[in-house]
């Protein structure tokens, strides 16, 4: 199969010709349909994050189901899946609290010993990536790393579903709980910044303000629920939100992984409010918040994919779009073959685009 390979940080991406095995124990093989490029792969693939290589990147990903190994019960040929990097074993303490996306249970990977799931020409392994490897023409992963949905749902659109759409919609639902009539915020207006904005909309916010540098991505906010925008340059922009909201936001949801607007986040909070932050702050990173401002009673909190219960809550999103409540047509700013993988890269570098699908023949 088509694959686009990853052999040293900060440098592009090759397509080559790689072997993938056949589907052991709980494996399902999935023919990728399409596969959103997310911002997510470019921490890696620019080194701010370390991972093995050589490697084939992508975690964004639908498709149908090819084959199955032995053991798997949920899923068959023919299937239409959501894929998600945060596979589950379901039975650890994690798994049974409600709590899968951050399950780290090693009974979900292929025992050491047994055969690399991907190799190149000359029998070099090549490492796995988050549990699915989705830029290639086929996955080979864990029955748990994918949910089967209706047939009726585009995957160009689903597969918006597996990273962007689940981590910020579930910062609105899952994560801050967001109930009629309260204020949010938004800072970073990308993939999962319009998801969480336009999750707010769904779950009736008040006021939700997106927060971005980039004009034509505070547009793109307008049209998926914000009620206000504003430049995320400003100098008096904790100021602005705080006249905007008499006081503060209930929720702010950060979505750029950068110190500066994790703390912008809290900043903006009324007295009570919680920040959900969701960007990838880079290591040897920090965040610093003034000691007194914990005596307002805010919260700060972490979260990873939403803190969202797959099997349930893909389903939903997936039945909210067909319902015409999830918007997401706008979030997709271009369609493209795998061999366009670095023009994407160099569009996210750029910061002014919102998401490049590939789409597989």
């Amino acid at each position: 199969m088509k694959a686009a390979v990853l052999f040293e940080a900060k440098q592009p991406l090759e397509i080559h010709d790689i072997r993938i095995d056949k589907p052991g124990p709980r494996e399902v093989l999935v023919r990728t349909v399409a596969c959103g490029v997310c911002r997510s792969d470019l921490h890696f693939v620019d080194g701010a994050y370390p991972h093995a290589m050589p490697t084939v990147p992508g975690h964004e990903a639908a498709g149908v189901v090819e084959a199955v190994g032995s053991d798997v019960t949920r899923l068959k040929p023919g299937d239409h899946v959501i894929t998600f990097f945060t596979v589950f074993c379901g039975s650890c303490e994690f798994c049974v609290s409600g709590r899968p996306s951050l399950c780290i249970d090693n009974s979900t990977r292929r025992p050491a010993d047994a055969a690399p799931k991907l190799t190149l020409g000359d029998g070099t392994p090549v490492n796995h990536f988050l549990n699915l490897s989705a830029f290639a023409e086929q996955m080979l992963i864990h029955e748990n790393a994918c949910v089967s949905i209706s047939k009726d749902m585009p995957l160009d659109r689903a597969a918006l579903l597996g990273c962007a759409v689940m981590t910020g919609a579930g910062s609105i639902f899952r994560d801050s709980k967001v109930t009629p009539g309260e204020t949010v915020a938004v800072i970073g207006c990308g993939g999962i910044g319009l998801a969480a904005i336009n999750a707010a909309k769904i779950a009736g916010a008040g006021k939700i303000i997106a927060i971005d540098p980039v004009a034509e991505k505070r547009a793109l906010a307008r049209k998926m629920g914000a009620t206000h925008d504003l430049d995320a340059m400003a100098p008096d922009l904790v100021k602005q939100v705080l006249k905007l909201t008499n006081g503060g936001v209930d929720y702010a949801i950060e979505a750029v992984g950068r110190p500066q607007t994790a703390e912008t986040a809290w900043h903006v909070l009324r007295r009570g409010g919680t920040a959900t932050i969701l960007g990838m702050i880079a290591p040897g990173q920090s965040v610093s918040i003034p000691g007194p401002t914990f005596l307002s009673g805010k919260k700060l909190q972490g979260s990873l994919a939403g803190s969202m219960q797959f099997p349930i809550d893909l389903p939903r999103l997936v039945q909210m779009y067909l319902d015409g409540l999830l918007d997401l047509d706008t979030m997709v700013a271009e369609r493209i073959k795998l061999e366009d993988i670095n023009h994407a890269f160099d569009n996210l570098r750029k910061g002014d685009a919102v998401r490049s699908v590939i789409e597989f023949a």
